[in-house]
């Protein structure tokens, strides 16, 4: 099985010169004790990392956070109503799982945390799609769902017990991948096609080539594009550099696009020779934007670099919450989501696992 990283889930978008349209639809949710400053639950909704929903404890309502996600009122009149309903249920649930995480690691006070992820997600352009279910607890892996072999895996000794239930029971197993296959789609698709205006827009970033100092490496900046399901290398001669390259993470400004940057060391390299380099940006329905290794085009002292300023925008209150935490994972078994027209489509809630378990 591949190693899972908590915290970040990389999805591969294509091949260079060809960034596939991949929709993800993530539900995440988050119960915790001892955490005074915050909400005991927490749940948010995203789109293609645009956050759709929210509700917590404290407000017990579920609302929605794009203007198009308040016209599935006009196709569902009780859409809002039954996740307000759903958030509200999902509390006990998981103020029940998480009083089950600790008495399985021997917990009793302080803080602790029970998280889970779920989702799906569709590429629009092969029809390929792919759910993924994961729980954690305390900021560690605890149990997940393995997609390929819709086998769950337990990370950690207390949830073995529970995996062994949850695999031998077929019903349970048909049950989820079903849901995260067929209904989360039917759904996902639903969201995209209401804010396809807003989700399928393309915005193209301004790249900028910066420098510290003569010494330093050069780094290839863009800013303000939109999605974010982009790519950006060096290439020499037309052919792709790894050597000597380190790529930054796509990161959200605060206006709603994204930023991302590499950089490359080039000590070793003669300086007539940096013409034969360049930076190539890509995105989804947008030509390449290259930008040829120009001596003149850098930018090297401070009043001329922007200021790169990283917000920590991804999921409002939940991220906040999961950043103090330093975790965050995925899914839901009974993730009673709206209603939809496949028949017994939801899986069963899992407090009713860790219950037998």
């Amino acid at each position: 099985m591949a190693e899972t990283t908590p915290l970040l889930i990389l999805i591969l978008v294509g091949i260079r010169g060809s960034v596939a349209v991949i929709h993800f639809l993530k539900y995440f949710y988050t119960a915790s004790s001892g955490t005074s400053n915050f909400p005991s639950y927490v749940s948010v909704g995203l789109v293609d990392d645009v956050q759709i929903s929210y509700c917590d404890s404290r407000t017990n309502k579920n609302i929605p956070e794009q203007v198009w996600m308040d016209e599935m009122s006009s196709e569902h009149p009780n859409y809002w109503k039954e996740e307000t309903k759903t958030c509200w249920d999902k509390q006990q649930t998981f103020k029940f799982s998480l009083e089950i995480a600790k008495q399985r690691f021997n917990q009793t006070g302080g803080v602790h945390v029970f998280q889970q992820m779920y989702g799906c997600e569709w590429d629009d352009e092969t029809g390929e799609v792919k759910g993924y279910d994961q729980f954690g607890y305390d900021g560690e892996d605890l149990i997940m769902l393995d997609p390929n072999t819709q086998e769950w895996i337990a990370p950690k000794p207390q949830a073995v017990i529970t995996a062994n239930r949850w695999n031998n029971d077929r019903t349970i197993k048909e049950l989820e991948k079903f849901y995260l296959t067929k209904t989360c789609i039917e759904w996902l698709k639903k969201y995209v096609n209401y804010g396809r205006r807003s989700l399928m827009r393309k915005d193209r970033p301004s790249v900028s080539l910066l420098q510290k100092n003569p010494s330093s490496p050069v780094t290839c900046f863009a800013t303000g594009f939109y999605p974010n399901r982009a790519e950006m290398f060096w290439r020499k001669d037309g052919e792709e550099i790894l050597d000597g390259v380190i790529k930054g993470e796509i990161l959200p400004n605060n206006d709603g696009t994204f930023q991302m940057n590499v950089e490359i060391d080039l000590s070793s390299v003669a300086i007539e020779d940096w013409i034969k380099y360049e930076c190539v940006f890509q995105l989804s329905g947008v030509n390449d934007i290259n930008n040829r290794l120009e001596k003149t085009r850098i930018l090297t002292n401070e009043s001329n670099i922007p200021n790169v300023i990283i917000p920590i925008v991804v999921a409002l209150t939940v991220l906040g919450l999961t950043a103090v935490i330093g975790f965050i994972i995925y899914k839901k078994k009974n993730a009673k989501r709206p209603p939809s027209s496949v028949v017994n489509g939801q899986p069963p809630e899992e407090s009713k696992f860790l219950r037998q378990a």
